[in-house]
């Protein structure tokens, strides 16, 4: 009876042991917050502290959802890419646990169908993970000098809409976003989306 209790301690030891090493090597990864350092003259990379991989994947499944609670008659921002496509923004917001959630619409104002493919940036792990995404958004923060870059799990997976198709003309896609969220006391950013002019968008929230 005693060496069956030593072995179960034992046992029972070496599983917390081994429960407590996991948790901590998943925390440890779950810091990747996405963010990247600027590469735009005297930018200085941008390092406030990231959600884990698992707190990115409960908002994104209770904030993010591209048109969820979002108005499609309040216009933010507008700017224009190229063969006649529009884009519309719709909301930026803080949420909780350190997000910045743009919101918006794709619309194709052009004459001919038009592909997605240079949305989602220049990287290529991140176009291979993220295919016709908008996962080469940034968000720049003049004052703070600072870039953020959308959010991204250890996997290279955006948090942001991906998958998009051609959009014929008339078309529009429902697009979100998120980013780490800049100080507070940042109002202001200048957002861009790869193909479109940058336009500057106010914080709510």
């Amino acid at each position: 009876m005693s060496m069956r209790r030593t072995t179960t301690t034992r046992r029972a030891m070496a599983a917390v042991g081994m429960t407590a090493a996991l948790a901590f090597a998943l925390a440890g990864c779950g810091d990747d917050g996405g963010e990247k350092p600027g590469n735009e003259g005297s930018s200085a990379p941008s390092a406030p502290a990231s959600p884990s991989a698992e707190d990115k994947g409960e908002s994104q499944q209770e904030d993010t959802a591209a048109g969820e609670n979002v108005d499609p008659d309040v216009k933010l921002a507008e700017t224009r890419g190229q063969g006649g496509l529009v884009l519309v923004v719709n909301e930026v917001k803080r949420d909780s646990g350190g997000f910045l959630t743009v919101q918006g619409a794709i619309t194709n104002e052009g004459d001919q169908a038009r592909t997605t493919s240079g949305w989602a940036g220049s990287e290529v792990n991140i176009v291979n993970k993220n295919p016709n995404s908008v996962a080469g958004a940034t968000l720049v923060d003049k004052a703070g000098k600072k870039r953020y870059y959308v959010l991204r799990d250890t996997d290279s997976r955006c948090l942001c809409t991906t998958a998009i198709t051609s959009l014929a003309p008339g078309k529009s896609a429902p697009i979100f976003m998120q980013f780490p969220a800049p100080p507070q006391d940042t109002t202001e950013v200048d957002f861009n989306l790869p193909t479109f002019a940058t336009t500057s968008l106010k914080i709510s929230g």
